[in-house]
């Protein structure tokens, strides 16, 4: 059978947030086949954005194997991706041994979903730190996870990538774990650019990764209350970054600014770039809670303005309250973190824009209000440029593999004839 130009991989996507780490690989050139996400805001988002897939809104430790292999067995996906929230491990029944081990939290689902599904490759997101964690019998947990990997058949990489290595303007480490059943010779991408200012002979070939300024400066000034679900641009495009964002889109969706108090107003309006709540004058301080008294206490990190000519600090999931935008006197809105993230303007972050304290939720039993907001699902995601980066290099470390694979059939059975160019 002649080879394809381009094999089209299928993907399933688990722990599958608003779909940031499917929508890289779609950009690679695979096909989104499903999802599995217990929130309800996200799986719509996930299914708002990817029509085709199948999305399950479900706890996928309450799925059965008879249920995942009866939805997706069908499809066969070539790629299963993951980040279960392994942190701190602390999802572990306290009396089921040690919480620190991944095979006491929801990795072991990852790894259920794909002892079912056989796939090629198994791809999981996770924090740096999982490199260091330790068990409380002093194994390491980046071991622990190889080893369960190694269990079913797979080769297994792993290694920590800075998104601002693939054009992603903000300072975001993250560590990346792929599970091969082909060996790989190269399993991550090389950097593509830099934020140097003068690159060394190495970076020279480089690209200069955007800066904050360069993802955001061509989206419609707003002051604080301003702004709707959905609106016009104001203006072209400004640089290569926001013409690959917004091609495609003739409309800006989630651009909405917080309703701040005119005080916090004034008080974003006191900080140079770099200041926090803690920089700014005495009478500006953030009051305790129901009182016209002083807090005691300030987090340098909350609400810290942002230099514009550089990426970006780490988007989180309530980056509602970690950043003031570099000029306008407010936090960013969902559209401007999901531009920091990479996701194009296309992309239509569904729920509502925030929500109250998780915490709060509990400890007044509204479970049922307990959804992942706008900004959650942006700052929970994969980057989808840096995914797509992943991705494109895995598919084509397997197309090589299914290339060398066809000339060795051909000079084992002594044809003469030349591979296909259209590999």
């Amino acid at each position: 059978m002649a080879e394809q130009k381009h094999m089209t991989y299928s993907v399933l996507d688990t722990f599958a947030g608003a779909g940031g780490f499917s929508l890289g690989f779609q950009l690679a050139g695979a096909r989104i086949i499903g999802a599995i996400e217990v929130d309800r805001w996200a799986s719509e988002t996930f299914q708002y954005n990817h029509s085709d897939a199948i999305v399950m809104q479900n706890d996928i430790t309450q799925l059965s194997d008879r249920k995942i292999l009866d939805t997706f067995g069908q499809y066969h996906p070539d790629v299963l991706l993951g980040g279960p929230p392994c942190q701190g491990f602390s999802v572990c029944n306290k009396n089921n041994g040690d919480p620190k081990d991944p095979r006491n939290s929801l990795f072991e689902e990852l790894v259920r979903v794909g002892s079912l599904l056989r796939p090629q490759l198994i791809v999981m997101e996770n924090v740096p730190n999982i490199i260091k964690a330790r068990t409380t019998k002093n194994e390491q947990v980046i071991d622990i996870i190889t080893h369960e990997f190694n269990k079913m058949g797979y080769h297994v990489y792993h290694q920590i990538l800075e998104a601002t290595d693939y054009g992603i303007p903000q300072i975001r480490k993250r560590l990346f774990v792929i599970a091969s059943r082909k060996k790989l010779a190269n399993p991550f991408p090389p950097k593509t650019h830099t934020t140097a200012q003068q690159p060394n002979l190495l970076e020279m070939h480089l690209v200069n990764c955007p800066t904050l300024w360069d993802a955001i400066s061509d989206l419609p000034i707003l002051n604080a209350r301003e702004g709707q679900e959905e609106t016009d641009y104001t203006m072209p495009p400004q640089n290569d970054y926001q013409r690959l964002l917004r091609e495609g889109s003739t409309q800006l969706f989630n651009h909405k600014a917080m309703n701040h108090s005119q005080r916090l107003v004034e008080r974003f309006a006191a900080m140079a770039w770099g200041d926090s709540t803690s920089d700014v004058p005495t009478h500006l301080r953030p009051l305790r809670r129901n009182s016209t008294e002083f807090s005691e206490t300030t987090y340098d990190q909350n609400n810290r303005r942002m230099h514009p000519d550089r990426p970006c600090h780490t988007i989180p999931a309530s980056f509602y309250a970690n950043f003031v935008h570099p000029f306008q006197h407010r936090n960013f809105t969902a559209r401007e973190g999901a531009r920091i993230q990479s996701f194009p303007d296309w992309y239509h972050f569904k729920g509502k824009p925030t929500v109250v304290s998780h915490k709060l939720l509990h400890r007044e039993g509204r479970l049922d209000e307990k959804h992942l907001c706008q900004y959650n699902q942006i700052g929970n995601a994969v980057p989808p440029l840096l995914a797509k980066a992943i991705a494109k290099n895995l598919f084509d470390q397997l197309q090589d593999s299914l290339r060398d694979h066809y000339v060795s059939s051909w000079e084992k059975s002594g044809t003469k004839r030349e591979p296909s160019k259209q590999v």
